[in-house]
């Protein structure tokens, strides 16, 4: 007999998910008509890893074990999967590796160490090269600007030194012609006078010092 009574489920469950290479928690609103494999596919915004290693298992809301995921093809909403229930993701060869070397093979996170430390010491680098050229520029002197991707441009530097606008050092140039973007003014600051367009802030190495008179302006660009 028909008793009359419908079983309604709700369409959409709220899930936690955990990772054995993190100590993080985060917590999702799923749609149980996915399928599992639609499922590893938004994990891997989550956990960084190629969903073909995935191997995920179901806890219950009282971190109880229940079973392994491990039909692709099965939706999300056939496993026994209720709100606050929780989602781990365990890789397949965790048990022969470390969770740091995991991380550092798969470059995932801060575990890259010798990724930051070379762009750190690049960064570095380059902040010294740029300082130790702006302190060979003085105001006053006849200099040619050249920018990769522009013509080369003769003017006066105005400035030396930092600024508000961006970090580093800069060499504010009062040009020959309008090839500039400013009067020397960059977001409410002034830092050297001159007319509208003239005036321009390009990095210390692009700057090349030198006697170069007014007329001789755009003979390289020939």
């Amino acid at each position: 007999m028909d008793s009359g009574l419908t079983v309604v489920t709700n369409p959409t469950v709220n899930v936690r998910l955990t990772s054995t290479i993190s100590s993080f928690e985060v917590q999702r609103k799923l749609n149980r008509g996915i399928t599992l494999a639609n499922l590893k596919g938004r994990l891997e915004m989550v956990v960084g890893v190629s969903p073909s290693c995935m191997d995920l298992e179901l806890y219950s809301v009282f971190d109880k074990f229940m079973l392994k995921m491990d039909d692709n093809e099965a939706l999300l909403g056939s496993y026994p999967v209720d709100n606050n229930c929780r989602i781990h993701y365990n890789p397949p060869f965790f048990s022969s590796e470390t969770a740091r070397s995991f991380m550092k093979k798969n470059r995932l996170s801060h575990y890259n160490e010798e990724e930051v430390a070379k762009k750190k010491a690049e960064l570095a680098a380059r902040q010294e090269e740029q300082k130790a050229a702006a302190n060979a520029i003085s105001v006053g002197n006849r200099c040619k600007v050249q920018v990769p991707g522009q013509p080369s441009r003769l003017g006066t530097v105005m400035y030396v030194g930092t600024t508000d606008f961006k970090t580093g050092h800069w060499v504010g140039v009062k040009y020959d012609e309008p090839v500039g973007k400013n009067n020397g003014t960059v977001d409410g600051k002034q830092y050297f006078e001159c007319e509208n367009k003239y005036g321009g802030f390009v990095k210390p190495l692009s700057v090349i010092v030198g006697d170069f008179p007014e007329e001789d302006y755009g003979l390289d660009e020939m």
